[in-house]
């Protein structure tokens, strides 16, 4: 009990003294006088350039009436996993208990199949029922669930999932529903405000808050977002849902928290909005997201990096790999050279430059400005494509929207080892297909008796199918057919 009201007393402490502390001083009002102030453009700005001015205190009400109907509860019914029963003893059949054990073997509980479930939040924006959340929320799932504030529940659709972004885009069938306002991310700026809403735990329409803690933030294994970094309370449930600025626009896609606990830890990291709309359209359009690739291993310049290379900053990409036959090969890049500007874009830091690239069209011409031995050169690179290890396609393909499932050709080599002249390779599965039993790394060798040549085909033949269609599949050594029924 005295600990707590230590505590208590420490935040109280903070706020007469004027202290912003985060989100907890933003959700609880304290003295009329800090009230009046957050609704005061010319006192918010005069608190900002007076010494010792008590700082006005941000109010959210408006924000969370405005946008938070457009932001909802995502849950998802996972792929069933086995739980452990009793052990039985395989035993030799001249062992004295192999009789005892052949007898009620039939009779103990093997285990059970307990399917796996999970909490996310999401946001609608479009008012046809097009919804952003993370693509980790979603990836493993059977069943989508998406639920409104006004407490309708709607089974969703999975469009496309983009593991590399961790975006992933759903649609429920629905109109006429409440949308977000959405901002350009480049125009956030360290410090300002901001505010989260999802379902925490799964208690809904939570609403926290923070600041913008830094901008392009790189985390090991994401290297092609430059995260927002904030101190916003976001903890699991949280994932997919939205990051709103103070005019309530959404700026980003709450994602990642870095954490020991498994809990808020006060380092929360969220996609940016440009970024989640690029593959949103890209996997609406296409099907899949491109990226480009220059074919180079790379890492940051220190001190004693740019001392060795002449360098007048630390600043820069050391390029100390490059990949045989690669893009940057074929241009002349040389390991040593340090990329500092990337088609006229400054690189300050190593991690700056996958993102840079990977928004390059593959094919397409780029410029980059290099520090070799000490003297600048420009050197163009013809940008190539980087090879996904699992590709997830949008909706607009027949056999996903019907089947479930997202799917592409195999590789040569991946035919030559299972030993097939066509057929797809499954890459995600839900819905229909999932229920049916199909698993990711299944290869679909026909419909219906038609052998598959490639994903085009399968997408026909899906589509002119009626509510059941029967899928020949490989799986390992086996074959089998599989009835999956389409409704």
């Amino acid at each position: 009990m005295r600990q707590n009201m230590i505590f208590r007393s420490l935040v109280v402490a903070g706020v007469i003294a004027g202290a912003a502390a985060g989100g907890y001083v933003a959700q609880h009002s304290v003295t009329p006088d800090f009230a009046s102030a957050a609704n005061t453009p010319s006192t918010t700005a005069a608190a900002a350039v007076q010494p010792g001015a008590r700082a006005a205190v941000p109010d959210f009400t408006s924000i969370v009436e405005e946008a938070g109907a457009a932001v909802v509860n995502v849950s998802v019914v996972g792929k069933a996993e086995k739980t452990a029963g009793p052990a039985v003893p395989e035993l030799d059949p001249s062992n004295p208990f192999y009789e005892f054990f052949r007898q009620f073997r039939g009779q103990i509980p093997r285990g059970e199949q307990s399917p796996v479930q999970g909490l996310g939040s999401g946001f609608i924006v479009r008012s046809d029922g097009l919804i952003l959340t993370n693509a980790h929320v979603v990836a493993e799932a059977n069943t989508v669930t998406v639920k409104l504030t006004d407490k309708r529940e709607f089974k969703a659709k999975v469009l496309g999932i983009d593991k590399p972004s961790d975006v992933a885009v759903i649609k429920i069938e629905a109109t006429n529903l409440p949308t977000v306002k959405i901002d350009k991310s480049d125009d956030v700026r360290v410090g300002e405000w901001v505010l989260a809403i999802g379902s925490p735990y799964g208690f809904d329409n939570t609403v926290t808050s923070g600041i913008v803690s830094a901008k392009a933030r790189a985390l090991p294994g994401d290297t092609y977002v430059p995260f927002i970094q904030t101190d916003v309370a976001v903890n699991p449930g949280n994932s997919g849902g939205p990051l709103f600025n103070m005019k309530g626009e959404v700026i980003g896609i709450n994602s990642q928290i870095y954490s020991r606990s498994g809990g808020y830890q006060g380092l929360s990291f969220a996609v940016p909005i440009d970024v989640a709309l690029k593959v949103q359209d890209q996997l609406l359009q296409s099907g899949r997201v491109t990226r480009g690739r220059l074919g180079v291993g790379i890492q940051d310049v220190n001190q004693a990096l740019a001392d060795s290379f002449g360098l007048k900053k630390t600043a820069g990409a050391l390029v100390s790999s490059v990949e045989k036959d690669g893009p940057a090969a074929k241009a002349g890049i040389e390991p040593g050279d340090v990329i500092v500007r990337y088609n006229g874009a400054e690189v300050a830091t190593s991690a700056q430059l996958p993102v840079l690239v990977s928004n390059t069209k593959p094919g397409d011409t780029a410029k980059l400005d290099v520090v070799r031995k000490g003297d600048s050169k420009r050197i163009d690179v013809t940008v190539g494509e980087l090879k996904a290890d699992k590709v997830a396609a949008a909706d607009t393909s027949a056999e996903q929207g019907r089947l479930g499932m997202a799917v592409r050709p195999l590789s040569p080599q991946e035919r030559q080892q299972v030993g097939v002249a066509g057929g797809v390779v499954v890459e995600n599965v839900s819905g229909a297909a999932a229920t049916a039993g199909i698993q990711p790394g299944d290869v679909i060798l026909s419909v219906n008796n038609t052998p598959i040549k490639n994903v085009e085909q399968l997408q026909q033949l899906v589509a002119k199918a009626g509510k059941r269609v029967a899928l020949l599949i490989q799986r390992e050594d086996a074959k089998v057919y599989v009835p999956i029924d389409l409704g």
